[in-house]
């Protein structure tokens, strides 16, 4: 699915890899419009807990179909971050 989530106040669009990879805009409103493909409901779950962990007000939620390729990228796009995020563990663990 393709999801548009709007949420009150900017985020800064370094912090996409905690929002499942969706992508990260500044709206001139006051507001973030985070948007991308998630691969499933797990995903989804965890960006809404995500938003509520940060205490960010969500304002709207709208989502769409997407193709079957759409959803191969997706899938992949999400193994990459998740990569992306244990190699960055690793490095912390390293250092400490």
């Amino acid at each position: 699915m393709h999801y548009h989530i709007r949420v009150q106040g900017h985020l800064d669009p370094s912090w996409q890899d905690r929002f499942g990879g969706l992508r990260i805009e500044q709206q001139e409103a006051g507001t973030t419009l985070l948007s991308g493909t998630l691969p499933d409901q797990a995903a989804l779950h965890g960006v809404l807990l995500q938003i509520i962990r940060l205490g960010l007000t969500l304002l709207s939620l709208e989502s769409e179909e997407v193709s079957s390729h759409e959803k191969e990228s997706a899938v992949s796009s999400n193994l990459l971050v998740e990569a992306q995020r244990s190699e960055r563990r690793k490095k912390t663990c390293m250092i400490a």
